[in-house]
């Protein structure tokens, strides 16, 4: 007598695909993270991260064409500076001459239905690499910091970002983002994507490379959540929920799945979006170079994963690869 049989419910793809109902990867489901330096023609490659690389304004145009042709909805961009001065309130971060700042009306007018979030945060425009305003003692100034980040988003916004997505991790920040566009009068047209469940993570590695953001001394483990805080996470998910985050994120992926499961389940009602992030990224691509994992099938594992801990939207740096692999299809 046999018992309880799962292998009928797997036995065609068209089985196999309904078992994994909710764990859809589509355009929808992606955001593609991108690097922008000052020089408009410039493309550079980024030794920890092979196939991400910085672009200038004008190549980065011609970059995201065949995406958005591919059905790329949405991207999260970086600025990355060498000429910019850099100084302790990183004022360059919303100078007219900061090449997010530059390139936002370009791409709203050349992509009118490409979603544009713009990172927010102090850490690529400081001389001491920290992502908020620091006291004499090196400890953080968190009411000039949030601050500075309001007037930062603000800056974004008037350029053109639909969404500012504050990574800093400083305390009360959505609260001043979303005050400084109420006043302006851009409450109903920018949202507010919150880096709310950020761990001070050993996989950052890479993107401290990518956006030469690395903190000049010390580390960030006083303001990012420590990798064992389930408490945590939580609490910190629900202030910024408090504070009027239209969406919210886990950063790293990978080791949270368990975080992402429990945000989803607290705020089933918000958009949940998950970072793979850099060290993440370079771990399967390294792995896949040496032949230890068949890159496609290891890749869309994880995003599965993703999908079924409750994330709605994936932010990798793989977006290229895995548009190219959905026109397949």
């Amino acid at each position: 007598m046999s018992g309880i049989q799962f292998h009928s419910s797997i036995s065609h793809a068209a089985l196999r695909e309904w078992a994994e109902s909710g764990t859809e990867i589509g355009p929808a489901n992606l955001m593609y993270p991108i690097f922008v330096v000052e020089n408009d023609d410039a493309v550079e490659e980024i030794p920890s991260m092979p196939g991400v690389k910085r672009y200038g304004g004008n190549i980065l145009l011609d970059v995201l064409a065949p995406l958005v042709a591919k059905g790329l909805k949405s991207i999260l961009l970086f600025g990355v500076i060498d000429k910019l001065p850099k100084d302790s309130t990183g004022s360059s971060a919303d100078s007219s001459q900061n090449p997010i700042i530059r390139l936002l009306p370009r791409i709203r007018s050349r992509f009118p239905d490409l979603l544009v979030t713009c990172d927010v945060c102090l850490c690529p425009y400081t001389d001491h690499g920290h992502c908020g305003i620091l006291r004499e003692d090196g400890t953080i100034e968190n009411e000039a910091s949030i601050e500075r980040l309001a007037k930062i988003s603000l800056a974004y916004a008037k350029a053109g970002a639909n969404v500012v997505a504050p990574s800093d991790m400083m305390d009360n920040r959505i609260r001043a983002i979303k005050d400084i566009l109420r006043r302006e009068g851009l409450q109903e047209k920018v949202s507010v994507l919150s880096y709310a469940v950020k761990f001070a993570s050993g996989f950052y590695g890479p993107f401290r490379d990518a956006a030469k953001s690395a903190p000049a001394f010390g580390d960030r483990s006083c303001y990012q959540l420590p990798p064992g805080s389930r408490g945590l996470a939580s609490r910190a998910a629900a202030r910024d929920v408090e504070e009027g985050a239209d969406m919210l994120m886990v950063k790293p992926g990978l080791a949270y799945l368990d975080i992402i499961r429990d945000t989803k389940n607290q705020f089933p009602n918000h958009p949940l979006f998950v970072y793979q992030v850099s060290g993440e990224y370079a771990m399967i691509h390294w792995a896949a170079e040496k032949g230890a994992l068949d890159l496609r099938r290891a890749l869309f594992e994880v995003l599965k994963s993703f999908r079924r801990a409750g994330a709605d939207v994936i932010i990798t740096y793989f977006v290229p690869r895995i548009l190219e692999e959905i026109s397949k299809k």
